[in-house]
């Protein structure tokens, strides 16, 4: 077979992925690191009670949580980043080794206290990009329905943010009928849904986290990097 046409290709900084490049996999190590956010203020929120459902799933099926309390959060650009609580966000999502976004679903969107959230995640903080090759899961409630808007929306932002999110979801529909009084998520198939959302999560945070660095190295950033190594070198000789 003949070679293909590729003269616009930079020979060195293209590869041909192969399995043998793959970290190999670790069978005894951290727990998977997952931060929770939700999208809701409301004293009964019932996209913070799905988070707290979700969060003692993967607490038993051995993963280590945060939740994000976005009270008091600034809208983006209304404060420096210096702000505590925008501080407080980018530390957790650079402990973060997976992701969970839960948003109540209004006006047939995601909500804006969720929006906020992400907004405040930088692509890059500093060489570190907080968000790349890391995993997402996606939920959302509403209090009529069942929809998927506020799902659509988040796939969108979770594929900007270069999040591996998983192919399952959950939608939970009349929102106010799933929970007790004491905020427990009663049995139903939503609620199986969600274990498998998180189980899938749990799956596929174990899959990537050792290889990610791998999975999202790309051709044009390694041009890039050569490049500019290139003109350094050429600088000093001057």
């Amino acid at each position: 077979m003949s070679q293909p046409d590729l003269a616009n290709l930079d020979e060195h900084a293209f590869t041909s992925p192969t399995l043998s490049e793959l970290p190999p996999p670790r069978r005894a190590t951290h727990a998977p690191r997952i931060l929770l956010l939700y999208g809701s203020l409301r004293e009964r929120s019932y996209s913070r009670l799905l988070t707290q459902e979700a969060a003692r799933l993967l607490n038993a099926m051995g993963a280590e949580t945060k939740i994000f309390d976005p009270h008091q959060l600034p809208l983006p650009d209304g404060a420096t980043d210096e702000h505590p609580k925008v501080q407080e966000l980018r530390q957790c999502v650079q402990w973060a080794e997976g992701m969970v976004w839960t948003s109540p679903e209004r006006h047939g969107a995601m909500s804006s206290v969720l929006k906020a959230q992400i907004d405040w995640i930088p692509l890059s903080i500093g060489s570190v990009r907080p968000t790349q090759g890391k995993t997402l899961a996606l939920m959302q409630v509403s209090g009529g329905s069942q929809s998927f808007n506020a799902l659509n929306q988040m796939r969108v932002l979770g594929r900007w943010m270069r999040l591996i999110t998983i192919p399952n979801q959950s939608s939970v529909a009349k929102a106010f009928l799933e929970f007790d009084d004491h905020g427990r998520m009663k049995p139903s198939p939503y609620y199986d849904r969600v274990v498998d959302v998180m189980e899938e999560l749990i799956k596929f945070t174990l899959l990537t986290r050792d290889c990610a660095d791998y999975l999202v190295d790309r051709y044009s950033e390694r041009k890039e990097t050569a490049q500019e190594l290139s003109a350094r070198v050429q600088q000093r000789s001057i």
